[in-house]
């Protein structure tokens, strides 16, 4: 595992002409710093400014180690780098954690298993929360797609096809994969594949799109809240539709055209979400869009994304860092690490913890 540099250290390492190829073509292309050591030389000569510059620019994760100082000294230092880890709540952007060694060395693993996807994912969250949500969600798509051409993912897929092949045959037909119902001039939308963990697969999102058009267009429509019947709110895309799109090109096409993001983002003042259980992928992407998130207390999230050799597509990278901020966005990405509903309240994932928001 990489052994944690000074800033110092940092800046002569990435401004070096030829530090994209030595740390992107390594086997684990992470940089820690440890910001703890900020020294005031640091600041002197612009080259504060230079590290910033470097950290963002390079095929790289930059993972800073930080406290209540470092945050004082060199602020625009640590918010400049990747994802940031203390050991005490210091500020927003930061994840808490009780072991620093242990949860860089957890860092160092994600990256490694997958350092394609994972340095992909830290290069879009640099540039595209500073985007138009409409920008940022096609730059996703783009990453997205080009991934989906990735020996990890083809990988990744196969051996899923593999396992899976025994279990394929002919489905029975399912019940419609969202149900709405208009009471006065509010519309509820519920997911409705409970059996299959409301995953999200083309019927479901062609489905909601139509509800969410539906609330954008009707004027008579006040609000509309939007929960799942079953265990849990959403297990996320449809594992069984993954690699089944005729190109990775039609599949940018397509999610241009049919945005689940793009929709709910539009009517996000008059949509609540109620989530509850496992939220993974789009589960926690697409509820992210809304401006009130309410979680059952035992809900959980997580973005695996990185781990399957791809990036989160429903939204991830633009919802999510609009509400907990690139920095913690990374670290989920990056690690796949699942969080609580206090966790996620305390970063401003969700808006409110409510038994009310349980399995119906």
């Amino acid at each position: 595992m990489p052994d944690a540099i000074s800033a110092g250290e940092a800046l002569e390492l990435l401004d070096r002409p030829d530090a994209a190829f030595d740390i992107g073509s390594s086997s684990t292309p992470l940089v820690v710093i440890d910001l703890r050591r900020v020294s005031r030389s640091l600041r002197q000569h612009n080259r504060d400014r230079r590290l910033i510059a470097a950290a963002g620019r390079g095929p790289w994760i930059t993972c800073g180690l930080v406290d209540h100082a470092s945050l004082n000294d060199a602020p625009d230092v640590a918010l400049g780098l990747d994802l940031l880890l203390a050991c005490d709540g210091v500020h927003p952007e930061v994840v808490t954690v009780t072991d620093l060694a242990l949860a860089t060395d957890e860092v160092a693993t994600a990256v490694s298993e997958s350092p394609i996807a994972a340095v992909a994912v830290a290069q879009l969250l640099r540039r595209s929360h500073d985007m138009s949500v409409h920008d940022a969600l096609t730059a996703e798509s783009v990453t997205y797609g080009l991934l989906q051409t990735s020996e990890h993912f083809t990988r990744w897929l196969e051996a899923r096809r593999s396992a899976t092949h025994s279990a394929a045959g002919h489905e029975a037909s399912e019940p419609a994969a969202v149900l709405t119902e208009l009471t006065g001039s509010h519309l509820t939308i519920a997911l409705n594949r409970p059996d299959r963990a409301n995953a999200l697969n083309v019927e479901m999102r062609d489905a909601l799109a139509e509800a969410l058009a539906l609330v954008a267009t009707d004027m008579a429509i006040d609000g509309a809240t939007l929960h799942g019947y079953g265990t849990t709110f959403s297990a996320g895309g449809d594992l069984n539709e993954f690699g089944t799109t005729p190109s990775p090109a039609t599949g940018h096409y397509v999610r241009s055209i049919r945005s689940l993001p793009s929709a709910l983002h539009a009517v996000a003042d008059r949509v609540r979400v109620l989530v509850h259980g496992t939220c993974v992928g789009a589960g926690i992407e697409l509820p992210a869009f809304a401006h009130s998130v309410i979680a059952h207390p035992d809900t959980s999230f997580r973005l695996p994304e990185v781990g399957f050799g791809l990036i989160p597509g429903a939204g991830g990278t633009v919802s999510l860092p609009r509400r907990c901020g690139r920095h913690r966005t990374a670290w989920l990405a990056i690690t796949g690490r699942e969080i609580d509903a206090s966790t996620a309240l305390q970063w401003g994932l969700v808006d409110r913890i409510d038994a009310s928001a349980a399995a119906r």
